[in-house]
């Protein structure tokens, strides 16, 4: 499979991801709601770190820059 997220993309998921951690760590959200938000972090995260979204792959879609 190819890339398929633009930079701006990449940048802004590994952003949320570093906010919902430091709320969790920081004690700021917890319980069920904590859980399912660090695993999104978690999950924007791989995702940046491979530039892949299996999530855009159904519409076709990509953030990234035609080369």
């Amino acid at each position: 499979m190819h890339a398929n997220m633009g930079t701006v993309d990449r940048v802004l998921r590994v952003a949320v991801a570093l906010v919902i951690a430091a709320l969790y760590f920081s004690g700021r959200i917890s319980g069920t709601l904590a859980t399912v938000l660090l695993v999104f972090a978690v999950v924007f995260f791989l995702t940046a770190a491979a530039a892949r979204c299996p999530a855009y792959l159904p519409f076709g879609l990509s953030t990234r820059k035609k080369s």
